[in-house]
């Protein structure tokens, strides 16, 4: 685990279900997890030596991962983005939901991207020069660039996807941030905006 940003801890695990690492964070002065699974090292009382989640986050109801062994633990809400209620409503478990420019944490801001999925969410977190942190709209690959999912995940207009994937990246340009969070990838602690703006640019060339 490693604090990323002043007051936000970052740390990585490997998903068995997707085969991979997959990235979650804790926003200690905002009370705040988000898509957490269970550090591999100290466990749930690791995130209690930093603070007292009062807020469990999800990006995307697809990012469920270990946020009810927190909510038990911690005896806190899990949040999604309403449109993403449906996937929780059959025996699963007890999601409350927000809306888009809701302030869903203090210091925290769920903005609009809904382009894979209607509730995919960015949230903007008020840490260092500000951050946004992504779901599954903006990944980085193997060497750290920023990219897009594969075509594969983006079903059967993946070219309309990305081209709407990129409407909603440069809607976000708006936002004032410097660091990029991730929750397939490692942060971009500064000068995330300008990449981000670069990565808009090119798609748009």
């Amino acid at each position: 685990m490693d604090e990323t940003l002043p007051g936000v801890l970052h740390w990585t695990t490997f998903h068995e279900g997707i085969g991979q690492p997959v990235h979650s964070h804790f926003f200690v002065e905002g009370s705040a997890l988000f898509d957490p699974r269970v550090p591999e090292h100290g466990g749930l009382e690791e995130i209690a030596r930093h603070g007292r989640p009062e807020a469990i986050l999800l990006s995307n109801r697809h990012h469920l991962r270990h946020a009810e062994a927190f909510a038990e633990h911690f005896d806190c809400p899990i949040r999604a983005h309403r449109s993403g209620l449906h996937e929780f409503a059959d025996d699963g478990p007890d999601v409350q939901p927000f809306e888009y420019g809701d302030e869903v944490a203090p210091g925290v801001v769920a903005l609009e991207v809904g382009v894979l999925t209607p509730e995919d969410t960015a949230f903007r977190i008020a840490a260092g020069s500000g951050a946004l942190l992504f779901a599954d709209a903006l990944i980085r690959d193997e060497d750290g660039e920023l990219t897009y999912v594969p075509d594969g995940l983006m079903g059967d207009d993946a070219d309309g996807v990305k081209d709407g994937l990129t409407a909603a990246l440069e809607r976000l340009l708006e936002q004032d941030f410097d660091a990029l969070l991730f929750a397939h990838g490692a942060p971009v602690a500064s000068g995330g905006r300008d990449r981000l703006a670069a990565f808009v640019a090119q798609r748009r060339s």
